[in-house]
């Protein structure tokens, strides 16, 4: 049991008579937690947050991951997030992993399969070098249920590219941002739309920017009302917070 659904249909089976309540107790006993010693899994995170518990790759090695990812596989989970992993450390995973990886945002994507596209969610970015982040927020977004619009290299520099966009900046529920050098391209969207912009400063820029510090202090400065500001670099924790934003109605699958 991994998600809401599967415990409201045990307990609709103890309800109905074909199951026992201590056969129902033991599934709920037995499904909060797996322990592999090096790691807890939390598989009752989906039915906390609504999403599977994400693994993050960096300092894992392969034979750790594919532990976590088969362990979780093995209890029904699909679509199972591995961010900042490296192309060697997928190679070494071993072959009866399902698995999708995009080299360019460091994320991998276990037992893929089909999933929602609800509401509309736009990632943009201020130059092509802030790609690599934005696809992680991107495909976190996606992998969780959401439709995602990719707007790239619509910063600043020449303002009427975004412009050109408005209708797809209109019609968000929510926007990533993303971008490194100073940063401006949150405040700007920030100050045409009416919903809630997520700002991701990078490490893009040249010496001054000091790894992304530049763009992380400019967007926390901003004078734009409804944004908010992750960590540098942090795709994931955007693309994660997005698609809270944007499914907190319930909307329809398209």
């Amino acid at each position: 049991m991994d998600n809401k659904y599967d415990i409201l249909q045990l307990l609709r089976s103890v309800a109905d008579g074909t199951t026992e309540p201590e056969q129902a107790l033991l599934q709920l006993k037995e499904a909060p937690f797996e322990d592999l010693d090096y790691a807890k899994i939390d598989l009752h995170r989906s039915v906390r947050q609504g999403a599977a518990e994400v693994i993050y790759g960096a300092g894992k090695t392969p034979e750790q991951i594919a532990g976590i990812v088969q362990a979780m596989g093995n209890r029904g989970c699909r679509n199972i997030l591995i961010t900042r992993v490296s192309q060697e450390t997928v190679n070494q995973l071993p072959d009866p992993i399902p698995l999708d990886y995009h080299a360019d945002a460091r994320l991998a994507i276990a037992y893929p399969a089909e999933h929602k596209k609800r509401g509309r969610i736009v990632v943009a970015t201020g130059g092509t070098s802030d790609i690599p982040v934005a696809e992680e927020a991107a495909l976190t977004a996606e992998v969780l249920g959401n439709h995602v619009v990719r707007l790239y290299d619509v910063g600043v520099a020449g303002l009427h590219r975004l412009l050109s966009h408005l209708d797809d900046l209109m019609s968000a529920r929510c926007i990533v941002a993303v971008a490194g050098m100073e940063g401006a391209l949150a405040s700007v969207i920030g100050g045409l739309v009416d919903c809630p912009v997520i700002a991701v400063p990078t490490s893009v820029g040249y010496g001054a920017s000091f790894g992304g510090l530049s763009a992380l202090l400019s967007m926390l400065n901003s004078c734009a009302s409804g944004c908010s500001v992750v960590n540098i670099d942090n795709g994931f924790g955007a693309g994660y917070l997005a698609s809270r934003i944007n499914q907190m109605e319930g909307l329809e699958e398209e």
